[in-house]
């Protein structure tokens, strides 16, 4: 399955995804983290309907769920999770935290679980343990020593339940900021802010049923085989019947062209696969919005053919007109916009796009399926709601088969945003906590994840409670986010395991450690369970059975819980030892304050749990006009710089043996890149004009945005010869993460454009890293 290319660790991989390659993979990551028959047992509970949620993706469950519902990256999760390894006291007290900024990503979190709440102490540099109440204590008085609620920033991370989301954005608002910078700023923040203005609402539309009954899928900038890989046996059986897959996306990924499911005994026994793609269209970093309007062109051409040829025409008329504003302004600007400008932004040929166009026009039922590919660019909201002006042209939203479908990361991270995790202050959040908790919370525009950072790094932010997450290494522009940290008066982190954000120190850091999704919560009324939501509004119960990694973790709502009490104390009447003693309470204030939660507590009892209402899935617009919108973004280019042949526009890339920020291993199987992470990949035509060639070293420079002298660089990475489009390069994230600055972003989201960063690529240099490069 493997060819030894140029340089070390660089591989052809000639295998499937999943399959054997998938199996080997998870029984590494049971050996590496736990004993292989407990680790086994433990994924029978994963996904299912009295255990544990997995801590991985968002995909959601099927109604009648197999005795293996888990994906490899979901093993790794769980395994890296309920690892038997610990970093206690003692393993704390023989590693200085200047020794530990020395050690990789993978190394600080490869200590294991946090069985203690540690402080840092100066002397010694090294975190000692603290007393739970003392750290509270310490917290509450940073807290309200503040003169003003907005200089303290409250981070939530997607791992966090809906119990626990709740809980923590109540004492915050009962605190009286709405500084909720959130991992959702920086993946699918395009989404929730720019679907609202087209459909009514921020998510998704569709069922995993609905896959079922569409006849194409249109799959836009993302790689499930790595990123949700319980979706490939989704897609798989799309293929299977006969179902048209169009996958847009600068990399040939390997999972959207040949599938091995590890549950099909034959595949497995006969080493066969299953292909995916019906066709693949390598359309260049940062072409998403040009190729969109060239297959809604194509469409419109092909309508008015139809037309002339005595046919009824192949966009929905009645749709357009009874639910709909706006077409004819998008109809203008699309037939204004010359083919020749789509060709040379999006990377295809108008061949292509009409292809993809009339495979689009023949299907009844289309769903449109996208990832950060789309969203993490300046244009991340317009990319968006591109995709909803191609789903509304033939009413292929609110009808079985047909919707669109943001692929969320973290398994919660949109049940977080739904029970309040926002800074935007949703309206009919703060009527419900007004309603229920009788007191006025604050509705002003709070901070979202850059300008947190941005806040931080002025002064005018002094304290950081982190609910999760790994905020410096996740946000773009490390550089101004470590430096940002550093200057805090106080930072505490809830969490599983260390990571370099609790290193790096601020005046006074508490690491308060947490329970994981695998473990038993059990508190003053019995053994608990928390609810998630998942990317299609599927909100069901999550219960662990692993013992605790130390009697001193506490569960995350009672951690949030033991914050607020300390800094609020009986403030507005809210019984936060109650909220811990039964989960249950806080899911009946969940319900007051947010009516789509109605019974809830009887609703998560059933298997497979409830879908939250979705009015745009029944062709219910919650917009200003109350239709559905066709909006309109004239021009093509995500960045002028784009059309300098001297520079290539770079996306990063999650390796397949990582999971956000977290990295399991060094290894990128499918791409063949095996044990090292200092790699980009480029056409071989564009190395050969820059007199380059595959295993060189080389620097990579990013062009200067507003806001910085000078752009950052990246050095002594080493070419891997790819299949990816002319003008485009590929680089692991969070690594390249020094070259996108906090300027370079979404800015009507806010999202990082990590996903396109005009860059210039040399023969590498001699001589000290510069100020731009990634050190901690």
């Amino acid at each position: 399955m493997k060819k030894t290319m140029t340089a070390s660790g660089i591989e052809t991989y000639t295998g499937p995804a999943g399959g054997w390659g998938a199996l080997k993979a998870v029984a590494r990551a049971l050996r590496g983290q736990m004993d292989l028959n407990s680790g086994g047992r433990l994924l029978l509970q994963n996904n299912q309907p009295d255990g544990f949620d997995c801590p991985g993706c968002a995909w959601p469950d099927p109604k009648h769920t197999s005795t293996f519902e888990f994906c490899e990256n979901g093993a790794k999760a769980v395994s890296w999770e309920a690892t038997k390894k610990r970093a206690t006291p003692e393993v704390f007290a023989t590693h200085t935290v200047s020794e530990l900024l020395g050690w990789s990503d993978h190394e600080i979190e490869d200590l294991g679980r946090l069985t203690h709440p540690m402080i840092y102490d100066a002397a010694s540099d090294t975190y000692v343990p603290i007393a739970w109440d003392e750290a509270f204590r310490r917290i509450a008085t940073a807290l309200n020593a503040l003169p003003d609620p907005n200089m303290a920033e409250f981070y939530t991370s997607g791992r966090a339940s809906n119990e626990a989301a709740f809980l923590y954005q109540l004492f915050v608002r009962a605190y009286g900021t709405n500084n909720f910078p959130d991992c959702s700023n920086m993946c699918h923040e395009a989404t929730s802010v720019g679907l609202p203005q087209s459909i009514g609402i921020g998510k998704g539309t569709v069922s995993l049923e609905d896959f079922d009954h569409a006849d194409a899928i249109f799959s836009i900038g993302h790689n499930p085989g790595t990123n949700h890989p319980r979706m490939m046996t989704t897609l798989r059986e799309v293929a299977k019947r006969g179902g048209a897959i169009l996958v847009f996306n600068p990399l040939k990924e390997r999972a959207l062209e040949r599938f091995a499911s590890p549950q099909d005994a034959v595949e497995m026994a006969t080493f066969r696969s299953t292909p995916i793609a019906s066709d693949y269209y390598q359309v260049k970093v940062g072409g998403d919005a040009a190729a969109l309007k060239g297959i809604m062109k194509a469409v419109l051409e092909r309508d008015a053919a139809d037309l002339a040829a005595g046919g009824a025409g192949l966009l929905d008329r009645p749709f357009i007109a009874e639910h709909t504003n706006g077409f004819e302004a998008l109809r203008d600007d699309l037939v204004a916009t010359a083919w020749a400008d789509i060709e040379h932004a999006s990377g295809l040929s108008r061949a292509s796009l009409d292809e993809a166009a009339g495979v689009y026009c023949a299907a009844k039922s289309v769903i449109v399926a996208y990832g950060m590919g789309v969203t993490q660019h300046r244009r991340g909201t317009e990319n968006v709601q591109q995709i909803a002006n191609l789903l509304l042209l033939r009413g292929n939203i609110g009808r079985p088969g047909a919707g669109i479908c943001p692929l969320r990361g973290h398994s919660n991270v949109q049940g977080d945003r739904t029970v309040g995790i926002d800074e935007r202050a949703p309206k009919a959040l703060l009527a419900g906590i007004k309603r229920v908790f009788g007191f006025d919370p604050p509705a002003a525009h709070g901070h979202g994840a850059i300008e947190a950072v941005q806040a931080m790094a002025e002064g005018r932010s002094k304290v950081m409670i982190a609910l999760g997450g790994n905020l410096a290494v996740a946000m773009s522009d490390p550089t101004v986010t470590f430096a940002a940290l550093r200057k805090l008066d106080l930072a505490a982190h809830i969490a599983t395991k260390p990571n370099r954000s609790h290193l790096l120190l601020a005046r006074e850091n508490i690491l308060l450690p947490c329970l994981g999704r695998t473990e038993l919560d059990a508190q003053a009324n019995g053994p608990q369970s928390v609810t998630v939501e998942d990317s299609m509004s599927m909100v069901h119960a999550s219960k662990g059975r692993l013992p605790p990694p130390s009697p001193e973790v506490r569960s995350e709502p009672a951690i949030v819980a033991g914050i607020a009490h300390a800094v609020l104390g009986d403030r507005y009447g809210i019984d936060w030892n109650g909220y811990v003693a039964d989960y249950d309470r806080i899911r009946e204030s969940i319900a007051a304050v947010l009516p789509a939660f109605a019974a809830y507590n009887e609703r998560i009892s059933e298997p497979g749990g409830f879908r939250l209402p979705l009015a745009a899935a029944e062709r219910k617009w919650l917009t200003p006009s109350g239709k559905a919108e066709f909006l309109l973004h004239p021009g093509l280019a995500e960045d002028p710089r784009m059309d300098d042949p001297a520079v290539l526009t770079l996306t990063t890339l999650r390796s397949h043996d990582q999971y956000n920020t977290t990295i399991y291993g060094l290894d990128d199987r499918y791409r063949g890149v095996f044990g090292r992470r200092d790699v980009v990949f480029l056409n071989a035509e564009d190395l050969t004009a820059r007199g380059l060639a595959a295993g060189d070293v080389v620097d990579i420079a990013a062009e200067p945005e507003i806001g910085r002298a000078a752009g950052a660089v990246l050095r002594g990475m080493t070419v891997v010869a790819y299949d990816i489009p002319r003008g485009s390069a590929a680089a692991y994230y969070p690594e390249a993460n020094v070259l996108v600055s906090l300027a370079h972003h979404d800015s009507r989201s806010g999202t990082p454009s990590y996903k396109s960063v005009p860059v210039r690529i040399t023969r590498a240099s001699k001589g000290p890293v510069p100020s731009g490069a990634l050190v901690a």
